[in-house]
């Protein structure tokens, strides 16, 4: 899950400037179960611009708002009252507001208007508990975690090292970060405990950073079907005149 915080008040009226008319969205997925996108908390926020003089031309919960199409119809659905704000605020994560930026500024009446994060993204997170966040994947490009029993040197070692404990851990915490025990100590007792640490006598090569070079894209292979066949049909047709 994508973890993000709430942006202070503050910081949210300062980028507002002098902006009078404001359109809040949200996201239903991610943003809502961190208490920072939902209904609920695009309310809070719209009492707080009420008490400064504010108004809010409409508010919506996207479904997602990391998915293009879904928040292209919703925007067409706010259409007018998208045209006459001076400003929006997204409360989702840097991909969401990202989205609703680009879509924004490709309708007619609406690509003056300057959409601004209304959240922090902090990382990609495990749930440990309610309302209780652990930062679990890096989105790195390739995942090592097939050898090193489950546990991510990726993420959770300071030093983000792939060959072992650096051997500066003191009472098992890490010398960098002393919050947290050493993740390569976990994964010597998580391989022994499933009878694999003979992966750790294996040298692994530097990570090819390559894999993790921004901005990405991945197209599923059923898209990429798809796509050949209609243009073998339009081919077709084509030849056919």
């Amino acid at each position: 899950m994508i973890i993000t915080e709430q942006k202070s008040g503050e910081d949210l009226f300062a980028l507002l400037g002098s902006a009078r008319r404001v359109v809040l969205l949200g996201c239903s997925e991610c943003a809502t179960i961190c208490k920072t996108g939902g209904t609920e908390q695009l309310l809070e926020f719209e009492k707080k611009l009420k008490t400064r003089g504010l108004e809010v031309s409409a508010r919506c919960v996207l479904n997602p708002a990391c998915n293009a199409q879904v928040v292209k119809k919703a925007l067409k659905g706010i259409r007018e009252e998208l045209a006459g704000a001076d400003a929006i605020v997204s409360f989702s994560c840097g991909d969401g507001t990202q989205t609703v930026a680009k879509l924004v500024g490709q309708m007619e009446h609406t690509f003056h208007i300057p959409v601004y994060p209304g959240n922090d993204t902090l990382f990609l997170g495990e749930t440990t508990r309610a309302g209780e966040y652990v930062e679990a994947c890096r989105a790195c490009g390739r995942c090592e975690l097939g050898w090193t029993g489950g546990i991510c040197p990726v993420t959770c070692c300071a030093k983000g090292l792939l060959n072992g404990p650096c051997g500066g851990a003191k009472g098992r915490q890490c010398e960098v970060n002393a919050d947290e025990e050493c993740v390569w100590l976990r994964i010597c007792d998580r391989l022994a405990a499933i009878g694999q640490l003979d992966n750790l006598l294996e040298i692994r090569p530097p990570r090819d950073y390559l894999k993790n070079v921004h901005p990405r894209r991945h197209v599923l292979e059923s898209r990429r079907s798809a796509d050949r066949l209609k243009e073998a049909r339009a081919k077709e047709g084509q030849d056919a005149k």
